[in-house]
């Protein structure tokens, strides 16, 4: 594809200042772009590398003076840089599949716009709607519903009864609808509770490869709307996941456990089971939250504290040597007093 750098900034609704018939042909890193490629500067750690890159054009915030010969000026770079690669690299999703080779039970109900590869398991009683690609070696078990235009790539597993919404993407080996970890008697008789919930995925949900979210003991586990799951997530039973909240890789959510709307909780972090945390709040990578978070709270450090204590604490910590040092000295100095005659 050809653009101009004044039809990209037509497209993006965004102020520009250069040569308007620079010739735009891709969307590359700051190292890695050429004449024809537009880059993006969205952080001061980049901007010394505008004095190598080859780029033809960049892209930056409206808040700045423009930093390069020929700039797009945006109010939310990362956001324009989303439409331009979706603009230059749209998905490559199959218009039609092969269905030879795939198993679909007579009692599913599955749509002739549905795209279905070979090797692909459709259980008794499931729908599959219009637009929906399955890839090969996706199963969906019996009645579960995969809403209108869900891509669902590679290995997934979709046990029964799961509710998949309209536009989720899934990507490969992720596991919805597994049992949840429940025993009576844990370390004793390990006696086994039946899990006969379900798992509720809603609209423009993305899950990152190899997440498993299990079905709820009763009841549901929830992910709403809008919510996109990173790689690598374990998310136990009856787990709800409010609208447009971000989970990133290695996160484990204990049963129970209920986030509000925006969440964002960095990598690695855990959470406890039966507590809820607010809308909005932020947790940090490495955290491991313990307790109820109001909404709005940034939290760090494991057990959590509010992100200001933690630096303080932080900080404290990293002097521990030096202040043992001063302890040790002034130890030294009181056995020197006491030992001192008195005159």
């Amino acid at each position: 594809m050809l653009k101009t750098l004044k039809e990209i900034a037509a497209l993006l609704d965004a102020q520009w200042q250069g040569e308007e018939r620079q010739e735009i042909t891709g969307v590359r890193g700051i190292e890695e772009a050429g004449p024809g490629d537009i880059t993006l500067v969205a952080s001061h750690k980049y901007r010394k590398k505008l004095a190598i890159t080859r780029a033809g054009a960049v892209i930056q915030s409206e808040r700045e003076q423009p930093l390069y010969k020929n700039v797009i000026l945006v109010p939310d770079p990362y956001a324009a840089l989303a439409k331009l690669l979706l603009l230059y690299y749209p998905e490559d999703n199959p218009a039609v599949g092969d269905r030879t080779g795939a198993f679909i039970d007579p009692a599913a109900v599955v749509s002739p716009e549905a795209v279905i590869f070979p090797q692909v398991y459709v259980g008794q009683g499931a729908r599959v709607e219009r637009g929906v690609v399955l890839y090969p070696g996706v199963y969906v078990g019996n009645e579960s519903v995969i809403g209108e235009d869900t891509v669902i790539y590679p290995g997934v597993t979709i046990y029964r009864r799961s509710l998949i919404g309209r536009r989720v993407v899934i990507h490969a080996g992720v596991v919805i609808g597994s049992d949840g970890f429940g025993y009576a008697s844990p370390g004793a008789n390990n006696l086994k509770i039946p899990q006969i919930g379900y798992v509720q995925i809603d609209d423009d949900v993305e899950i990152g490869a190899n997440t498993t979210i299990d079905r709820g003991t009763m009841g549901r586990t929830w992910i709403q709307r809008g919510t996109k799951i990173d790689n690598l997530v374990m998310i136990a039973h009856n787990v709800v996941i409010g609208e447009n909240s971000v989970i990133v890789a290695q996160v484990g959510l204990a049963g129970s456990a209920k986030l509000g709307k925006s969440v964002i909780i960095g990598g690695q972090a855990g959470v406890v089971g039966h507590i809820t945390i607010g809308d909005r709040v932020m947790i940090a990578a490495g955290s491991g939250v313990h307790k109820d978070v109001s909404p709005g709270q940034v939290v760090a450090g494991f057990p959590h504290l509010p992100h200001r204590e933690w630096l303080k604490k932080e900080a404290s910590l990293a002097r521990i040597p030096e202040l043992r040092e001063r302890i040790a000295g002034l130890e030294q100095r009181i056995k020197e007093l006491e030992n001192r005659p008195v005159e």
